[in-house]
């Protein structure tokens, strides 16, 4: 099935590889036709990231903190507000992004922040929930990402709980983003959860 127009050459432009400030313009400016591209790509993150909490979560999940980084438009808020989570707090680079998450009322605070380069917000026990793709054009990104990711764990703020590969995260754009000729890229599901504050030491 071939992609309609313009989705291919959009997707390509916010992963070419540019410098932040310019990728987070493009995000800016693909915040409108977003969720209308990814839905064309068969784009499952959303629902894998949920599912993943779900599975991952030891409690009933309406009390459950959970901070969606790089929220984009909400998509992850709407598949976790069905299961149940209400607690949502929101994260992303991109202010266009942000606008459209604002726009479900489905996060209790949404502020922007770019993950690896400002200290993320977070309750004391609360969840973190983040997903990247793994395919060819992403993965210098994919390894700041995780270079970030290990960097809050080495500090002590965060724990992971679990980093699921998955292959057919959504469709590729090209033959050579194509894992093993499937016609899909593969992605990473990852859920972190804060480390409690130890108490000051008397004396």
């Amino acid at each position: 099935m071939r992609l309609p127009a313009g989705v291919r050459e959009r997707v390509a432009a916010v992963h070419c590889g540019a410098a932040l400030p310019e990728r987070l313009r493009l995000y800016d400016g693909w915040a409108d036709r977003y969720e209308e591209d990814v839905a064309a790509l068969e784009y499952r993150a959303p629902h894998l990231a949920a599912a993943s909490l779900a599975f991952a979560f030891p409690a009933p999940p309406a009390g459950a903190r959970l901070l969606d980084v790089a929220c984009g438009t909400g998509l992850v808020a709407r598949e976790l507000h069905r299961r149940g989570f209400r607690c949502l707090h929101g994260v992303d680079g991109s202010e266009g992004m942000l606008e459209r998450a604002r726009s479900t009322g489905l996060y209790r605070q949404l502020r922007r922040c770019v993950v690896g380069r400002e200290p993320l917000p977070a309750p004391a026990g609360g969840f973190l929930c983040l997903t990247t793709r793994s395919n060819p054009s992403n993965l210098r990104y994919k390894a700041e990402l995780e270079a970030a990711l290990a960097e809050l764990e080495r500090q002590g703020a965060w724990q992971k709980v679990l980093a699921q590969e998955v292959e057919r995260w959504e469709r590729a754009t090209s033959e050579e983003e194509s894992t093993q000729g499937t016609g899909y890229i593969s992605g990473v599901v990852y859920i972190y959860q804060k480390c409690p504050v130890p108490p000051l030491e008397e004396g």
